[in-house]
């Protein structure tokens, strides 16, 4: 049996158990999953926060993390401005991006969900209003999220991922993380 691992990783976390960098002082996975013999099946911007999943299992990793297999990754989005229908249609039908064209994504618009609150905080600007989206993709691009709402005209200003395929972050606090079998 595969061993599932679902992480609510933090802002400012990197999505690995190590550092890189030269002074290696950036908080890793390392910091809070202390289990043997597990790995990310894909990546969470070091500025992005909300689900990752870890495994034990290269198939299941595979089957997550590769975009042939099209799983559906499901984000909420704190965007800048009030994106009207001319913006999600865009969204819905595939943004033009430097890399091509991204498949058709699910956007709607949302109330403010219920999250915790974020460290740091998000800047906020009196002068610029701010909305809640809820984009589904089934690929996954560098920075995808980000460079697709931009191009929309309203840029990310908190990004969190909050289910990939069936797991979710449902009762997961920043941080923490839950088993599950598969």
């Amino acid at each position: 049996m595969a061993r599932l691992i679902l992480f609510n990783k933090p802002y400012g976390v990197i999505s690995q158990f190590t550092d890189s960098s030269a002074d290696g002082a950036r908080p890793t996975l390392a910091h809070y999953i202390d289990v043997p013999g597990v790995y990310p099946a894909g990546r969470l911007d070091l500025d992005s926060e909300g689900l990752l999943l870890l495994t034990d299992d290269g198939r299941l990793q595979a089957r997550i993390a590769d975009p042939r297999f099209k799983m559906a990754k499901t984000y909420l989005v704190q965007v800048e401005g009030e994106p009207g229908d001319e913006a999600l249609e865009a969204l819905r039908g595939g943004i033009r991006l430097k890399d091509g064209l991204t498949r058709p994504a699910r956007a709607e618009r949302i109330a403010e969900p219920a999250l915790w609150p974020r460290d740091p905080p998000i800047r906020v600007r009196k002068s610029v209003t701010d909305s809640w989206l809820r984009l589904t993709l089934r690929e996954g691009r560098n920075r995808q999220v980000r460079r697709m709402t931009a191009a929309a005209g309203h840029p990310t200003l908190r990004l969190v991922r909050w289910a990939i395929g069936e797991w979710t972050l449902e009762g997961i606090a920043p941080g923490e993380w839950r088993a599950v079998e598969v």
